[in-house]
């Protein structure tokens, strides 16, 4: 039970941050270039949830 809500709350998290990262490059004044830094941290905040949800056991 507690790997499916793990699993869940990851799920759900990725899907906001993505989420967030991909809304700032609706705006037509922004351009990718000034949106890969935000790619770029989300997705080493994203590999650092998941490696510490289900990798990392003491």
């Amino acid at each position: 039970m507690q790997k499916l809500t793990t699993f869940l709350g990851s799920l759900f998290a990725i899907a906001f941050l993505v989420g967030l990262a991909a809304t700032l490059t609706r705006s037509s004044m922004i351009s990718f270039f000034d949106v890969l830094p935000v790619y770029i941290l989300m997705g080493i905040a994203i590999a650092m949830m998941i490696y510490e949800a289900f990798f990392e056991k003491k």
